[in-house]
């Protein structure tokens, strides 16, 4: 006998609560609430259905059995098909999806999936933004080497980096806000879009017709219904979706490598727990594995956003069901990759570390080329052409650096270079002073980290949840 193959992503990665939205007996129960919700409105709007039959439904919602719904799929070969007989034989009655087709129940589920995975992400998200919100506040002080394309550039703080990488987030959020702003259920549109077995049970009333999608939708939660669709929703909203979900993780992503790098020159860390092993051969590793990981559910959602993007623009007709097997799995498993990335990103967040001596190493090796531009500048003021000062100076820093590299020199000696140098026009006196300014040459770096912060603020006000909240799975 085999057992069952468990979803990696869920089980091991993504919290409890994303769990419950997508489990397999959780969406049976959706479903069956939600052909409860109809027929109550049926009812309301005059339908005959029995108040004690809904009260039967009501009382079987819960039993669910799976294995006995995929015994009626092997025969029916429809699946939901068998968890309509199924429903009916556990109530006694025969109610549900009247003037319903499939796509009217799954549709609608799976947008109500959808839209409470969304919620749960923007709180999360939230979260997030706040741990980096505090790590900011906490490292702006400290002046660390900046680097473009991973070289030596100017100085800066690592709680700027931290802020850089945070805006890169909050973007992604106000795009998420956006993407659930004009987020809509499909409704019950029928077979084609046309409402018409509706309105044959309405006796062509159409106006009790749209009462009772408006019920349906108010029971799903979603803020807004479409009004043209076939048996489908565009399949471009579940690429807008997951498209969402891949660039709320782009910051972190950026972050996490980041922090790898910076781990590598052990400049700063995710943290180590007292217990934690980085290697099972090398005792003295302590690898970046959460971080690690975090880049690999970007690469995750890169592909569902891949599934999505091929599904989107491929609608035949009023619909069909080629699409059923692949947002089957992109759309849980894309939300269990986002889960699962913020999952061990407020871990790493709130365990990462600085090693500021280090750190300090480093300025002392790079700084008189990090105040490259600061010299540059200086010279230009003293009348001295850009060009001509910025050739002068690249002179003695190649120079400086080639002799560095071969050990020829143990100290970073350019501010010595430049003012014996005639050419740039800056004393010794004026180098000295700007090398001794360093620590305050960070450009507007405070000020930003402080924006952020309040920007980040006003998030945590509108997702007051998210304040208190803690990575369910630290793994």
């Amino acid at each position: 006998m085999s057992s069952a193959v468990p979803n990696i992503l869920a089980d091991r990665y993504a919290s409890p609560a994303m769990q419950d939205i997508w489990s397999a007996e959780g969406r049976i129960i959706l479903e069956r609430e939600f052909w409860i919700a109809v027929m109550k409105a049926q009812r309301g709007l005059g339908l005959s259905i029995p108040a004690d039959t809904i009260a039967a439904y009501e009382k079987a919602k819960h039993n669910v059995n799976p294995d006995s719904i995929r015994e009626r799929e092997a025969v029916t070969k429809h699946d939901v098909k068998a968890r309509i007989e199924e429903f009916n034989d556990l109530a006694g009655v025969e109610h549900i999806h009247k003037g319903m087709t499939s796509r009217d129940l799954t549709e609608n589920v799976e947008q109500l999936q959808i839209w409470r995975s969304l919620e749960l992400v923007a709180t999360k998200a939230t979260a997030v933004l706040l741990a980096f919100a505090r790590r900011s506040e906490e490292y702006k002080g400290l002046v660390i080497t900046g680097r473009t394309h991973n070289v030596a550039a100017q100085t800066t703080t690592f709680g700027k980096r931290l802020a850089m990488f945070g805006e890169d987030m909050l973007q992604a959020m106000q795009n998420l806000e956006q993407t659930m702003r004009q987020y809509a259920a499909r409704g019950l549109k029928g077979a084609v879009g046309t409402q018409l077995d509706q309105l044959n049970l309405f006796e062509q009333n159409a106006s009790q017709v749209s009462r009772l999608e408006d019920e349906v939708v108010k029971h799903l939660g979603i803020p807004r219904s479409l009004d043209n669709v076939g048996q489908v929703y565009p399949r471009s909203m579940d690429f807008e979706v997951v498209s969402a979900l891949y660039q709320l993780g782009a910051g972190p992503s950026s972050f996490a490598k980041t922090l790898r790098l910076m781990a590598g020159h052990e400049l700063a860390g995710e943290g180590f727990l007292p217990g934690q092993v980085g290697s099972s051969a090398m005792p003295h590793k302590m690898n970046s594995r959460s971080c690690e990981r975090v880049n690999g559910f970007h690469v995750i959602l890169r592909g569902y956003l891949e599934m999505a993007a091929g599904l989107s623009g491929d609608q035949w007709n009023e619909g069909d069901v080629s699409c059923s097997v692949v947002r089957r799995v992109m759309l849980p498993d894309a939300f269990f990759a986002i889960d699962g990335m913020f999952e061990t990103l407020l871990t790493v967040l709130n365990n990462m570390g600085a090693n500021p001596s280090m750190i300090e190493q480093e300025n002392r090796r790079y700084l008189p080329f990090l105040l490259t531009t600061t010299v540059l500048m200086a010279a230009v003021k003293k009348g001295i052409g850009r060009e001509t000062a910025h050739e002068v100076i690249k002179e003695h820093a190649v120079a400086t650096a080639m002799d560095l590299r071969s050990c020829k020199i143990s100290e970073n000696d350019l501010f010595d270079r430049l003012g014996k140098d005639e050419r740039l026009g800056l004393t010794p006196e004026y180098l000295r002073h700007i090398y001794e300014s360093a620590g305050h040459a960070t450009g507007a770096a405070d000020p930003q980290v402080e924006t952020f912060i309040k920007q980040v603020q006003k998030w945590g006000d509108a997702y007051p949840k998210a304040k208190d909240l803690q990575p369910g799975k630290i793994l």
